[in-house]
């Protein structure tokens, strides 16, 4: 299994190049064969003297997970609308997008792919025609239940919140509750 979140606190775990490099470490450090595969990388890199493209990075992915008589890879990818939208072309979430969409295009059997994100339209664009299985949280009352939980939580047990008047204890809990768009 192999776990990515994409960190809207660090630029470098934001886009497709922390993603992959992500990727490969976890699935090096769980298999022989595919150490073999980084290995070679590493090698055709001059030891590491330079740094492989974006390309030779997925191609080195999509071999490992080609590889046959190895158990079921899965691919967990964690806040994917953290992913910036707003610049470069193609933007770091396109890049990230047009990955995943030729990873499922690969039609392996032994592959199993779950990316959470909130629904943004050009996440949902692409994602939705790929997904076997959608499920959205978002408009699930037992969700936002959980987050006005938490906000009253912690609202009624800070230290200085504590001290506040009523109403405007009340005021923080129903503009974060209403603002919290199911996060």
């Amino acid at each position: 299994m192999c776990y990515y979140y994409f960190d809207f606190n660090n630029i470098a775990k934001q886009g497709i190049r922390g993603l992959l490099t992500s990727l490969l470490s976890q699935l090096c450090a769980k298999s022989d064969p595919c150490h073999h595969i980084i290995s070679d990388l590493y090698s055709e890199n001059h030891a590491g003297s330079q740094q492989p493209g974006n390309d030779a990075l997925i191609e080195c992915l999509e071999k490992m997970l080609r590889l046959e008589q190895q158990p079921t890879k899965y691919i967990i990818l964690d806040a994917l609308d953290e992913c910036p939208s707003t610049s470069g072309f193609p933007t770091p979430r396109e890049e990230v997008l047009d990955l995943l969409e030729d990873l499922v295009g690969l039609n392996l059997q032994d592959l199993r792919i779950c990316v959470t994100s909130r629904p943004e339209i050009d996440i949902r664009n692409i994602l939705d025609p790929l997904a076997s299985f959608n499920m959205s949280l978002h408009d699930e009352s037992g969700q936002r239940q959980d987050i006005l939980d938490y906000i009253c939580n912690v609202v009624h047990s800070d230290r200085k919140m504590r001290r506040w008047r009523t109403e405007d204890k009340q005021l923080v809990i129903n503009t974060l509750s209403a603002k919290a768009d199911g996060m």
